[in-house]
């Protein structure tokens, strides 16, 4: 009995966490202490704060992964959740270990917005999309970020003669398409972009860099 407990307390899933990005949301853990226990698989429960069932998540019993996709199960973004996860080795299961709560419209992290860019002779014309959340209208295109937040983009420019790290905030607002002028011809510039909540003062990660010569 002894053992049995030792090993239950060693293959206790650690860190137990939700992880979220345009409400695309997974739980993560990590193994136990017994890293050596190959064949520990594991189990994920899920449940509306408030509510005294858990439910099984089927997908992830049994599995051998650390992660497990909840995006559909957290689908109502404004309740509060909570994720466990238990472990079995060798015919023992662990405890339970508990996530912390879990709001997806407070806590989930917004991306960048797509950049298109398009260019003139002294101008840049940019076209800004919002990020899109994973789920879909009843048509089946996937509902953008903006119909959840009030989002703001905020552009930077790097112009590649300066150092990488002067960027220029050049633009905030709401615009989908965005002109920036008067630039030297000959330069190369490249542009990033952020959403940003104002609501909740979060940024999102830089857009990956698009660069024009003009």
């Amino acid at each position: 009995v002894l053992e049995n407990r030792n090993l239950q307390d060693l293959i206790k899933p650690q860190k137990v966490e939700f992880r979220s990005l345009n409400f695309n949301s997974t739980l993560h853990w990590q193994p136990g202490r017994a890293r050596e226990a190959r064949d520990t698989v594991y189990f994920v429960q899920y449940k509306v704060y408030g509510q005294s069932t858990w439910q099984n998540k089927d997908d992830c019993w049994g599995i051998q992964n650390h992660v497990c996709d909840l995006t559909n199960e957290t689908s109502d973004i404004q309740e509060p959740y909570y994720g466990r996860v238990k472990a079995a080795s060798a015919g023992v299961y662990s405890d339970w270990s508990l996530s912390c709560r879990f709001s997806p419209w407070r806590e989930t992290m917004i991306g960048p917005p797509m950049v298109t860019v398009v260019h003139s002779n002294k101008s840049i014309i940019l076209k800004l999309q919002a990020p899109r959340s994973p789920y879909k209208r009843k048509r089946g295109s996937k509902i953008p970020m903006t119909n959840y937040y009030d989002l703001l983009y905020q552009v930077f420019i790097i112009n590649n003669l300066l150092d990488e790290q002067h960027r220029v905030l050049v633009y905030e607002g709401k615009d989908k398409v965005i002109k920036i002028e008067d630039l030297r011809p000959g330069i190369s510039y490249c542009i990033m972009a952020k959403t940003y909540v104002p609501m909740l003062d979060r940024s999102s990660a830089y857009s990956s860099r698009q660069c024009t010569m003009l």
